[in-house]
């Protein structure tokens, strides 16, 4: 490895022992295949050999029963098409890092011809073939996230109600001149989408023989992307294409008459403040016989009426939870009609509505409703890093997640629904946050460990390679030493089943019939900040540390007591899961500790802790690390495993990157190489070691033997300026 034994001098603010830290480059080695951390042989190859990818109850179970669960991440927009060269080099390095799932996101608008929507060329569809059949080789699923933002061409105007309008819809964004927000009510876009996707079930990979409708390493299918009729896309689309806008009109103005039969009735029954609130608000002097009530399709909307009424005690007024219901009930009659377009080409997996939320209260919980009724819950959630989606000076969150139990992404948790798998199929700690390290293990074992969430797709991976800085140059980026050079630990945590699953212990009842009077059962509020989110209300997110919290949709309707986590706290310092093995200590700025038998491993601000796991004691001197103790071996643990692995992760920076001095803004971005914080730390492991070994950055080859002193055992980062190291035991 070049310059694996320079130490690179820095000073970036770190101290130990009144020293500056020397933080080192990050140089892995070109070939990133096998080696000592590959984990090619986890993967249960051929994808697909169990049969489809099926929701049984609250997990995702292939046709012959066996369980499954997918640490993934998302490929994007072209890079599906790659060359079959690339191709290979990407599956095989996903599969050495033990990802076992890819979700191909927004990739459809990139393959289209330039004249029809509902087909892709047969060079991209080759290109596609290929890609999807290595990654089935090597143990990898697929999913499809395939449309956002369906941008209709010529040859699709005969086939729709006004083009014209569509193809000038200018957002003064990405979702320009498409399909977005109109789709979820008008059945000639509808349309368009689907005979998209079963064209794309209907074609043969010829290299797996197969049509995509009979391959069952194709794991899941989405139906729309960032989506819904809440959303407010919605509502700018109508007032960018009156012919939609009308349809839309007309479709309530039927639905009132069918529930109120006159303009009289509908008057008394709503109220005067209901058509003095649309003149005001929506500029239109609202008659039922003139048919021109336009539904709110906005849930900002909604949400500033619904902390309203709440401030007052009271629910949202009754014109608007007519809205809603109209909305949800159109919302469902199209992905209803999608489902059974997909069903009748014979594909058997599991399907997804959507992995977008709307707003609060009503909205959000008819939104969540109408993916219930397609399949599995998925959603997505970012945390930290800067404004926009690349690495530009600017205002930053640089917040840690373990300072605040259950913030952040694991907070999406909220959202997950009784009797149905739970994805989260976008999420990353943003750079430039300077604790992104933590992101991948919490979502890894209080996510698909303790909540028993099913699918994680982290985003994205957009080469495959380790990238020369932080960024791509977007924040967005998967492959980085923080993030996928984790992977080797926590993949094996997660297919080996090390963190058990709670039972529901927080649920949240949902009576969907009594929505429509406004009735909740609680309050509670989500924030939106772009692509961040979170949920306060009746369920605290520190909930999510002690047990899985869950939603719950009933037959009638029941209050939501408030949730009490005084028993689950052993210490006011100390959230201790319902399992046992998972600890949130929140003195200080926060740490979380794992004990499982197969991982050991403590995330965050542990200095100096003196951590006591049974078989293995920390003590970390660096401020803040992830460090994670794992075997190596499928069945053993570690207290009877020949070999251990130990992961270390500190912080990392790309050269001469720059922050103001409380570090809330970013200065520069700075630029390659990447330099990583060495970790430091002692370590008692009661166990024979035999030999310790320095691992190159890939955790490839063996670069240096570190001293055997009985069962204590020194890392000194500084020293060997690596992530990985292989641990020897053998017992007499």
């Amino acid at each position: 490895m070049k310059a694996i034994l320079v130490i690179v001098f820095v000073f970036l603010g770190a101290v130990y022992n009144g020293q500056a830290a020397e933080w080192f480059e990050f140089d892995p080695p070109e070939n990133l295949q096998g080696g000592i951390i590959d984990m090619s042989d986890w993967l249960d190859a051929p994808a697909g050999k169990h049969g489809f990818v099926q929701i049984k109850s609250e997990q995702l179970v292939c046709e012959d029963g066996t369980p499954i669960k997918f640490w993934g991440v998302n490929i994007c927009s072209g890079r599906p098409y790659t060359d079959h060269a690339t191709a290979d080099t990407w599956a095989d390095m996903l599969a050495r890092y033990g990802v076992n799932s890819v979700r191909f996101h927004k990739f459809t608008s990139h393959a289209m011809p330039d004249t029809l929507s509902t087909t892709l060329t047969p060079e991209k569809y080759e290109r596609l073939d290929y890609f999807s059949a290595r990654l089935k080789e090597k143990g990898i699923y697929y999913g499809w996230s395939p449309i956002y933002g369906h941008k209709p061409r010529p040859a699709d105007s005969s086939k729709m109600l006004a083009y014209n309008e569509i193809a000038n819809a200018d957002m003064n964004s990405h979702l320009s001149y498409s399909t977005i927000g109109l789709v979820n009510f008008a059945p000639d876009l509808q349309d368009l989408h689907i005979g998209l996707i079963t064209d794309m079930l209907e074609h043969k990979n010829p290299y797996t023989g197969l049509r995509y409708a009979d391959d069952p390493a194709l794991c899941f299918v989405e139906l729309q992307n960032e989506d819904n009729i809440f959303f407010a896309t919605t509502s700018s689309m109508l007032d960018k294409c009156p012919t939609y806008k009308k349809m839309l009109t007309d479709l309530f103005t039927e639905w009132l008459r069918g529930k109120y039969g006159s303009a009289e009735r509908l008057r008394k029954v709503w109220g005067e403040q209901a058509f003095e609130w649309g003149k005001e608000v929506k500029q239109v002097d609202w008659s039922l016989d003139q048919g021109n009530i336009c539904p709110v399709a906005n849930h900002g909307i909604y949400d500033y009426e619904y902390r309203k009424a709440a401030e007052n005690g009271e629910t949202l007024p009754l014109f608007l939870l007519d809205m809603a219901r109209f909305l949800y009930e159109q919302q469902v009659r199209f992905y209803k009609k999608f489902e059974k377009a997909i069903r009748a080409t014979g594909y058997q997996g599991a399907l997804v509505g959507s992995c977008w939320q709307a707003g609060s209260g009503v909205t959000h919980y008819y939104n969540l409703h109408a993916d219930y009724i397609v399949g599995l819950i998925d959603r997505h959630n970012y945390f930290g890093g800067g404004t926009g989606h690349r690495l530009a000076p600017g205002p930053m969150k640089n917040g840690a997640m373990v300072s605040k139990p259950g913030s952040g992404l694991l907070s999406t948790g909220l959202q997950q629904v009784i009797d149905r798998p739970f994805s989260l199929s976008e999420w990353l700690s943003l750079i430039p946050n300077e604790w992104v390290a933590e992101g991948a293990p919490l979502i890894a074992a209080y996510g698909l460990g303790l909540q028993g969430w099913d699918a994680s797709y982290a985003f994205a991976s957009d080469t495959p390679r380790f990238t020369e800085t932080l960024h791509t140059p977007g924040v967005y980026n998967v492959m980085s030493p923080m993030q996928l050079g984790l992977y080797p630990a926590l993949a094996r945590m997660i297919y080996r089943g090390d963190v058990r699953e709670s039972q529901s212990v927080f649920v949240r009842h949902i009576h969907i019939p009594s929505l429509q009077q406004g009735k909740l059962g609680f309050y509670e509020s989500v924030e939106q900040d772009w692509d961040q989110k979170s949920i306060q209300g009746v369920v605290p997110p520190q909930a999510l540390a002690a047990g899985r919290v869950a939603v719950e949709f009933t037959d009638s309707f029941q209050p939501t007591r408030p949730t009490e986590l005084s028993e689950y706290h052993v210490q006011e310092e100390l959230i201790r899961s319902v399992t046992g093995q998972l600890e949130w200590h929140t003195s200080g700025q926060g740490f979380v500790s794992i004990n499982t038998a197969g991982t050991k491993g403590v995330i965050g601000f542990a200095q100096n802790k003196n951590i006591d796991l049974g078989v293995v004691r920390f003590d970390v001197e660096t401020p803040f690390a992830v460090v994670l103790l794992t075997s190596m071996d499928r069945m053993q643990p570690i207290e009877s495993a020949d070999r251990l692995l130990l992961t270390t992760v500190a912080r990392a920076r790309n050269t001469d990157m720059r922050f103001n001095p409380d570090k809330t803004k970013l200065l520069e971005a700075g630029h390659a190489p990447i330099l990583m914080e060495p970790v430091k730390m002692r370590m008692h492991l009661s166990r024979n070691i035999s030999e310790i070994y320095a691992l190159d950055h890939a955790g490839g080859d063996r670069i240096a033997g570190l001293p055997v002193n009985g069962q204590d055992i020194v890392i000194d980062g500084e020293s060997y300026q690596t992530l990985y190291y292989e641990i020897l035991c053998k017992d007499d």
